[in-house]
C-alpha cells in the first residue's frame, strides 16, 4: 500500500469529522471508531487485498479503514446503514485521496439485506470494522448472499472471534462456529487493544481471517443449518435428545444418527459440519426425500 495516495484518519481528524457531523457515537449502532492508521495499515495487509479485488467493507463510519483500502483495492463498496455517514464518506475519500475516491462506492443501507444485484461490480474479499452486535449475522448472510467473496478480514469482539474460529471439541464451539465452516476455512488472526478506538469500548476485539471453500457436502444448506441450529438449541443433551424435536421423536433421531454413522450418546460440539451434513442426508434418505 503507498500511503502517499491516502493520508489516513488519526485521533484529531476523528474528532473533527464526528464534531462537523454532530456525531455522538451509539451502542445501538455498535459504533466505535478506529482513530490510530497502525490499526488500519495492519487490517489491509492481514486481508491480503490486491489491486484484483473488488472489497466491501461494511459499516465504514467515518472511512478510517476505507482510506487504508482505497490505494490497496481495485475498487470498494462500503455498506452503511447510518445516512448521515454515508453522505459524509465520498467527501472524506475525496478530501483524504483525491487521486482514489472515483474507486469508492457507497451503499446506503442495512448488510443483514444486501443482496448480490445490490452490487455494482460482484465484492471478492471482505474487509471490515464490525458492529459486535450483529457480527455473526453479518458474515453468514455475505458468505451466504455473494459467493464472490473469496476471502476476507473482519474485526469482531474478542468473544465472537473466539466463537467464529472455533473448532470441534472447544467450549466455545457452536453454531457460529458450524455455519461459518460451512463456507470457508477460518481463524483467529489476532487481537486488537481497546486504545485505538474511539470511544474505548469496554470490552476487546479481535481479527477473524477466512478463505471461502467448497461446501463438504451437496445437501440444501438450509437443511444442515437446521440440524445445527437443533444440535445447539439443547447443547448440554446428547443427540438423540437434543435432535427429538427436530426428528420428530428420540427414536426417529437415534435411527437418523446411526444411519449417517453418528453416535447418538454425543453431544453436538463434537461434531463437525460434514457431519452434520451427513444427518441432514441421513433424514432426507430416511423420508424419501
Amino acid at each position: 500500500m503507498d500511503d502517499q495516495q491516502a493520508t489516513l484518519l488519526g485521533p484529531a481528524d476523528v474528532r473533527r469529522l464526528a464534531g462537523e457531523l454532530d456525531i455522538r457515537p451509539t451502542k445501538k449502532l455498535g459504533q466505535n471508531f478506529v482513530h490510530d492508521p497502525n490499526t488500519v495499515r495492519r487490517i489491509v495487509a492481514g486481508a491480503s487485498v490486491s489491486a484484483d479485488d473488488v472489497v466491501l467493507e461494511v459499516g465504514p463510519g467515518l472511512g478510517s479503514l476505507t482510506l487504508a483500502l482505497l490505494p490497496a483495492a481495485g475498487a470498494v463498496t462500503a455498506v452503511e446503514i447510518d445516512p448521515v455517514l454515508a453522505a459524509r464518506l465520498p467527501r472524506t475519500a475525496a478530501e483524504f485521496a483525491p487521486a482514489l475516491a472515483d474507486r469508492l462506492t457507497v451503499i446506503e443501507g442495512d448488510a443483514l439485506r444486501v443482496r448480490a444485484d445490490d452490487f455494482p461490480a460482484p465484492p471478492t474479499a471482505l474487509v471490515a470494522n464490525l458492529p459486535y452486535n450483529v457480527a455473526v449475522p453479518v458474515v453468514l448472510h455475505l458468505l451466504a448472499e455473494l459467493p464472490s467473496l473469496a476471502h476476507g478480514l473482519v474485526m469482531v469482539q474478542s468473544e465472537v472471534a473466539d466463537r467464529m474460529a472455533a473448532k470441534p471439541g472447544s467450549r466455545v464451539y457452536g453454531v457460529p462456529s458450524a455455519k461459518a465452516a460451512w463456507f470457508a476455512d477460518v481463524r483467529r488472526a489476532g487481537p486488537v487493544p481497546r486504545k485505538v478506538f474511539w470511544p474505548v469500548p469496554n470490552v476487546d476485539s479481535g481479527l477473524v481471517s477466512f478463505r471461502r471453500i467448497e461446501p463438504p457436502s451437496t445437501e440444501p444448506r438450509q437443511d444442515v443449518f437446521r440440524v445445527v441450529d437443533a444440535a445447539f438449541a439443547q447443547r448440554r443433551k446428547t443427540l438423540r435428545a437434543a435432535l427429538s424435536g427436530w426428528a420428530g421423536s428420540a427414536a426417529r433421531a437415534e435411527e437418523v444418527l446411526r444411519a449417517a454413522g453418528v453416535d447418538p450418546a454425543v453431544r453436538g460440539e463434537q461434531l463437525e459440519i460434514g457431519d452434520f451434513a451427513r444427518i441432514a442426508a441421513a433424514a432426507a434418505t430416511e423420508s424419501g426425500r
